[in-house]
């Protein structure tokens, strides 16, 4: 049996009426809210990146006086740039990044970024002028690598000339492979000292590229005496670079007397490939001629290749370092 309900706990046709115009009204408004705010997502720009190809021309990078840039170079590289924009442009390197901050509109002005590891240069030609509208990060690409895959697992390359060049993964992976290593246009002991002497005493502009080279840590003390005991002059480490397991050390002679020395790389003691002085002989102590830099080539880590240093005692009546005779 079913019974009725009346008064005023019973729902009338109107009342559900009501509800469901609300309800309809409610999702329309839902509705234009949504289409609103897709509507804003879709008019804020994605962050794009501007890619440029290194092919040996210097790259054309604009900035915004007060708006930072930064260029991708996926290389640790050191950056030198002239005088004229040290209180124009402020530039900083890490991890592979270079960061550009112009302070003031300056005209076209050459930047080179030297890659650490081989001396590879990377010019950049950059400008700075007023501007409000957002400059996108800049990525330096290397051979070939501007490129966009297709649905058919293709690969289209930009090519120096304009043109694209189609190719399939398999193929690039196979060109990769028959690549030859560099070859080296001089023996290697001459081309390590000609790196290090390039890397310390020219610019960076003038420093050849040598592939596969890499600076090591060098585990010296930081005064060597066994390596040129019979001149009065200290030895201090510089630096060091390696590749194909030879290494090249530079090191610092200076020399303390009031006299001329004449620098003989066969009056060194340890076991070398190569010796080479920057100059042939020493000026007086004080004098700018009184410091020079050794150039050192030893097969391996070159810790084992000096003499060892005399070992030393404290007396312990007196407190005082003595060195074992």
């Amino acid at each position: 049996m079913i019974k009725r309900i009346s008064g005023p706990d019973a729902e009338s046709p109107k009342s559900i009426q009501v509800t469901w115009v609300l309800a309809f009204v409610a999702w329309i408004f839902f509705v234009l809210i949504m289409l609103c705010v897709g509507v804003t997502l879709l008019g804020v720009p994605a962050q794009a990146v501007e890619l440029m190809k290194w092919e040996r021309i210097p790259l054309q990078v604009p900035l915004n006086v007060g708006q930072e840039r930064i260029v991708f170079v996926d290389k640790n590289v050191r950056v030198g740039f002239p005088p004229a924009l040290n209180d124009k442009l402020r530039v900083q390197s890490s991890g592979g990044a270079v960061y550009l901050d112009a302070s003031a509109p300056f005209p076209v002005t050459r930047l080179q970024l030297q890659n650490k590891e081989n001396g590879e240069i990377i010019l950049l030609d950059v400008s700075a002028a007023a501007g409000k509208n957002l400059r996108e990060p800049v990525q330096v690409v290397y051979e070939g690598e501007v490129s966009s895959a297709s649905a058919s697992n293709k690969t289209h390359v930009s090519g120096s000339d304009g043109g694209t060049a189609q190719t399939s993964d398999a193929n690039i992976d196979t060109a990769s492979a028959r690549r030859p290593p560099a070859k080296l246009n001089a023996p290697l002991p001459v081309v390590l000292t000609r790196y290090a002497a390039q890397s310390l005493y020219g610019p960076l502009r003038t420093v050849e590229p040598v592939p596969g080279i890499t600076t090591i840590a060098l585990k010296l003390p930081t005064r060597i005496t066994t390596l040129y005991p019979s001149e009065p002059v200290t030895v201090s480490p510089l630096a060091g670079w390696s590749l194909n397991d030879f290494c090249v050390i530079a090191l610092q002679v200076r020399n303390l007397s009031a006299a001329k020395v004449i620098l003989d790389p066969r009056l060194l003691q340890g076991q070398f490939v190569a010796a080479t002085f920057q100059h042939r002989w020493l000026g007086n102590a004080g004098t700018p001629e009184d410091t020079t830099v050794l150039y050192l080539v030893t097969q391996g880590r070159p810790d084992g290749a000096f003499v060892s240093e005399p070992a030393t005692f404290t007396d312990a009546s007196h407190k005082t370092p003595r060195t074992r005779k």
